[in-house]
């Protein structure tokens, strides 16, 4: 049966011969196949390795008080033009304040350890860039790690995988940025943020 699989990553640690997935029915007289791939196994893990997810997972995560980092969220907006560019979400609380977060999903953990990217990415490195630029004027902005399992205890990037990006993830951290990581409650009937986990910029993988 073939699938499409909406992830650009490498995902070494579900991609070979004989690991299971799950997938998804999809109807639509546009597509290729009739599935999408949507979880897979990783050891004792079931992992969502849907990239399009992250960011409706964090409006739920908002709307389900999970996710309360931003405060009290009054106002989204998905796929917001900023200048040449499209930010995954523009949030507005209950005090005015706006906040642009640019959301990733992990699928990678090692030894407790989630790590981003699984690949080297120009595109996440203008996107952090693009964060530290909406800072520099004054206003908040975001990157949130969306591990889609729920063995992670640190995230922390991936510098074996592309170090220009964990070297810009802390030169932004450090303009103002904020960072945020969170897993996720994963099985067959479940897949939704369950708790924020520590950020670790200084634990190099």
């Amino acid at each position: 049966m073939t699938a499409h699989l909406p992830n650009s990553g490498r995902l070494s640690e579900v991609l070979r011969n004989g690991n299971k997935f799950w997938l998804v029915k999809r109807k639509s007289t546009n597509r290729r196949t009739n599935f999408d791939a949507f979880l897979a196994q990783d050891g004792n893990s079931l992992v969502g390795i849907d990239a399009r997810l992250p960011p409706k997972l964090l409006l739920e995560g908002i709307e389900l008080g999970i996710v309360n980092e931003f405060g009290k969220i009054v106002a989204s907006q998905t796929e917001v033009r900023y200048g040449n560019h499209r930010i995954d979400l523009k949030l507005i609380n209950d005090k005015s304040q706006v906040w642009w977060v640019e959301t990733k999903s992990v699928t990678l953990v090692v030894n407790g350890i989630a790590s981003f990217p699984d690949a080297p990415t120009l595109r996440g490195r203008e996107h952090l860039n693009l964060l530290a630029e909406i800072v520099s004027k004054g206003e908040n902005a975001a990157v949130v790690f969306v591990v889609q399992r729920n063995d992670a205890k640190y995230f922390a990037p991936n510098e074996i995988a592309d170090i220009k990006f964990a070297q810009t993830l802390r030169k932004v951290v450090n303009l103002g940025v904020k960072v945020f990581a969170y897993k996720c409650q994963v099985n067959r009937k479940v897949l939704k943020i369950s708790e924020r986990i520590p950020v670790r910029l200084e634990l190099a993988i």
